[in-house]
């Protein structure tokens, strides 16, 4: 027996990856239903080897269906995931909405999946940020053996982060380079994108961090622990999908390099790819498509007591939101509701 389960802005970037891991993973659906909004209704989007017709999010009736995977943003969110709710639908959301609630977990399953019992608090669950997920991936394993004080992080975020627009203007900006007059001015981001990277994702705040900064300030002390101290400069790059990270960490204990790619190579979710040679390490284009946040030049950071570097990348709209969400769902499943 399976799960009545929901996807919920299937055309999106998102959505369509929920539906592809959803069938790639073999999750044990007996019925599922692609939702969009009216300007997207009817349209044709793939679950496996079958092809579903999007349904009317407006109108969808909730009542019966066992969970509910969200990829739309906060303002839809905030209308149509408290009515899923009431009719008993647990929701997985990919919005940043619920991810700072209290009573709402937030949830990295390689990390704290014991945090899916307070799903029902309020039958939601929030998925964390894509910079974040695969970050705490990595933090975790290394934070249990050590216990981490502070992190320094920048990150080298696609434009898949902003969606198709975002896909799109990198795309039309490289082209409108080579023809003279066809030349396209920002419009999704702040500045030229193509062949060129910006300092600035999301909105700036009062003290001159953006929001996606604080974000994974925020989402990282929920996720793992209060005391960390974190601190992030997130730049928009010209890759189209996977997201890189250059990690600094100190720890209140000493942590030899070699035990922590040790200790990484055995945590679930991660793949350690480091050669100190040429191609010995990966990159953004490598992670596109695959489940796992890959770790590549760890060292040890001699210019602060018990400190070490690392190189962290993934697929943005796998782990850092669809197969996430997923995983979620597997959890949810295997842990709870208790039907496949």
């Amino acid at each position: 027996m399976g799960y009545r389960v929901v996807v919920v802005g299937a055309t999106g970037n998102v959505g369509r990856e929920m539906l592809n891991i959803l069938a790639e993973r073999q999750f044990p659906v007996d019925e599922i239903a692609a939702l969009a909004s009216r300007k997207s209704l009817g349209t044709d989007v793939s679950f496996g080897e079958k092809t579903l017709k999007t349904k009317d999010l407006d109108t969808f009736d909730f009542s019966g269906w066992d969970m509910a995977l969200f990829a739309v943003g906060s303002d839809a969110t905030k209308i149509y995931a408290p009515k899923a709710a009431a009719a008993g639908c647990v929701v997985i959301d990919n919005s940043s909405l619920y991810r700072y609630d209290p009573n709402i977990p937030l949830i990295v399953p390689e990390v704290n999946p014991d945090a899916i019992t307070g799903y029902s608090n309020k039958n939601i669950i929030a998925n964390p940020n894509c910079s974040t997920a695969q970050m705490v991936v990595a933090l975790k394993p290394l934070h249990d053996r050590a216990r981490i004080k502070r992190v320094v992080v920048s990150t080298y975020q696609s434009v898949s982060g902003a969606g198709k627009e975002g896909i799109d203007e990198l795309w039309n900006q490289t082209k409108g380079m080579y023809v003279p007059g066809q030349e396209v001015d920002p419009s999704k981001f702040t500045k030229q994108i193509a062949f060129n990277v910006i300092p600035h994702i999301d909105v700036f705040m009062e003290d001159g961090t953006t929001k996606e900064e604080w974000k994974m300030v925020a989402e990282t002390k929920k996720i793992i622990d209060t005391s960390i101290k974190v601190t992030a400069t997130c730049v928009r790059v010209p890759v189209f999908v996977g997201h890189s990270e250059a990690i600094n960490i100190e720890f209140e204990d000493f942590l030899d390099e070699d035990e922590a790619r040790d200790i990484l190579r055995e945590a679930p979710g991660i793949i350690v790819i480091d050669k100190r040679e040429d191609r010995g390490y990966v990159t953004p284009i490598e992670s596109v498509g695959e489940y796992a946040t890959y770790i590549s030049r760890i060292r040890q950071d001699s210019t602060i007591e018990n400190g070490l570097n690392l190189w962290c990348v993934s697929d943005n709209l796998r782990k850092g939101a669809a197969l996430n969400a997923v995983q979620i769902a597997e959890l949810l499943g295997n842990r709870v509701l208790k039907k496949g």
